[in-house]
């Protein structure tokens, strides 16, 4: 018996199959900064213990941040790479995301470091868990393949469930990470159903010879059909598309706030990468299959969230629903993705837009939410009366925020939504111009409740607890400097961002 093994061991090592892939290691260099830097905060965590309290923020900071200098690198190689037969890809839209994620880590970082610091669990693991998930972020940029893109939504996930529940004495919070937790298990099963469906009918997880299986009209129509659909429903979940946002409400209100700031962006943005990847590389060609249902969830989403949020009285449930519409207005691009690959390209660029200029008002947004908060103890939206008359400065900022988020020019939020419209108009379809008119629609509802927000800070009496101006830390008034002016520069001048998220994911067919 030994003998038999080892003589198929040593045919199979002659034959080449323990041989390890070829591995481009520039192309690889961000996920290895980021695996560095979490390994590094580790090993201070277990050797200085508690005095590594006083570095570990800012080396958090610096972890998010190095990465930058090898997607540069490569930005500035402009070369497309492949590895793994297809599997990992780094190329102009992949470089793009990566630094969003980063940059929105850092932000967090910032908004986090007083935070921590100030409450009642400091636990250097914080920090260790946030890089964890933006390193799974930053994996899903680079993935084409259906297992690599499971695993970085693991491991984008798993830490973001310990993040929600990080306050332990907190009701709210062991609530918000455990209906987190819940249906983001319960979301990764049915699409993990899903992807299984289609590589036992195309055999195959890379995402390109899915596709080539679907068009070469071999696959197997009816459980396609079935596997495109339930991949949808899952990551519906994880973006918080109505109607599977149940979950979205009560984790934003119970998480800490810089948590919440990462989930409401960095986390959603990860899951409409995926979805992007699947749709527009894996599914093109079963259109009539994946257009239908995400116009659905876009239509719903936009509706029902901006709806839900009108009778808000907590500001961070606002902001959950303001969210869930918000997916709506990304979805909507995909929803005419499959009528061409020029079309495919207007709606992957016009839903990169939409996530850059997102990920800096929305974290502006959670910054002034945890400004306030600290000194009125309370994110009720009456804790925002009289803003201005006691600290002026918070409230023009939060105004801006606001009235990006509504899409008002000059600022960076009308130039998100523009290039949705844009995109669905160009599809010259009427399922574009009417998802079009919902959007335009709900663009319209939504300054109902931004406009609250804003009257309230403007005209009501000073709330009771707004005694003194408002004190912001350093780091928490850096993050706001660099938000503010990203949101008001990337509606000023949109070509910042253009420049960079002029974007193709088409890799096949032209």
């Amino acid at each position: 018996m030994i003998d038999a093994f080892s003589s198929a061991f040593g045919l199979l090592a002659s034959s080449g199959a323990f041989e390890r892939p070829p591995i481009d290691w520039h192309a690889v260099a961000p996920e290895l900064c980021l695996l560095g830097g979490g390994a590094l905060l580790t090993l201070i965590d277990v050797i200085w213990l508690e005095k590594g309290r006083s570095i570990t923020s800012a080396l958090a900071g610096i972890v998010m941040l190095i990465p930058l200098i090898p997607i540069l690198t490569l930005a500035i190689d402009s070369e497309d790479r492949s590895m793994f037969k297809g599997a990992f890809v780094v190329d102009k839209y992949s470089l793009i995301i990566k630094a969003l994620f980063l940059l929105s880590g850092y932000l967090v970082v910032l908004l986090s470091t007083n935070y921590i610091a100030e409450g009642e669990y400091w636990e250097n693991e914080y920090y260790g868990m946030l890089i964890s998930s933006v390193l799974g972020m930053v994996l899903m940029a680079s993935a084409r393949d259906l297992i690599t893109i499971f695993v970085a939504l693991e491991l984008l996930s798993i830490p973001a469930y310990l993040l929600a529940a990080w306050r332990k004495k907190d009701h709210k919070s062991n609530e918000a990470g455990l209906k987190y937790y819940l249906m983001g298990v319960f979301a990764s099963a049915i699409m993990l159903y899903g992807m299984s469906l289609i590589f036992g009918v195309s055999g195959s997880t890379i995402l390109e010879e899915i596709n080539e299986s679907i068009a070469s009209g071999g696959a197997n129509t009816p459980v396609i059909t079935l596997g495109i659909t339930f991949v949808i429903i899952g990551f519906g979940f994880k973006v918080s598309a109505f109607p599977f946002h149940t979950w979205a409400p009560d984790t934003y209100e119970g998480a800490p706030t810089p948590v919440t700031a990462f989930l409401a962006v960095a986390s959603k943005a990860a899951g409409f990468v995926a979805l992007m990847n699947l749709v527009v590389i894996g599914f093109i060609g079963q259109e009539d299959v994946f257009q239908p249902l995400i116009w659905i969830l876009a239509a719903l989403s936009m509706t029902a969230g901006n709806v839900m949020a009108l009778r808000q009285t907590n500001i961070v449930r606002l902001m959950a629903y303001s969210g869930i519409a918000q997916a709506g207005f990304m979805l909507a691009p995909l929803a005419v993705a499959g009528e061409g690959p020029a079309i495919a390209d207007k709606a992957v660029s016009a839903v990169v837009t939409y996530l850059v200029i997102y990920a800096a008002m929305n974290i502006g947004a959670f910054g002034i939410i945890l400004a306030v908060s600290r000194k009125t103890k309370s994110a009720d939206l009456e804790s925002y009366n009289g803003l201005f008359r006691t600290s002026p400065s918070l409230a023009i900022v939060m105004t801006v925020f606001l009235a990006s988020l509504a899409g008002i020019p000059p600022l960076g939020g009308w130039y998100a939504k523009f290039s949705v419209f844009t995109s669905l108009t160009s599809a010259s379809t009427n399922w574009g111009y009417g998802l079009a008119v919902v959007a335009a629609i709900n663009a319209v509802i939504a300054f109902g409740y931004y406009g609250k927000i804003a009257m309230r800070m403007w005209v009501e009496d000073p709330h009771e607890t707004h005694v003194g101006e408002v004190k912001v830390p350093v780091s928490l008034l850096t993050a706001l400097v660099l938000t503010a002016g990203t949101t008001i520069a990337f509606g000023v001048a949109p070509g910042i961002v253009t420049h960079f998220t002029d974007v193709s994911l088409i890799a096949f067919g032209g």
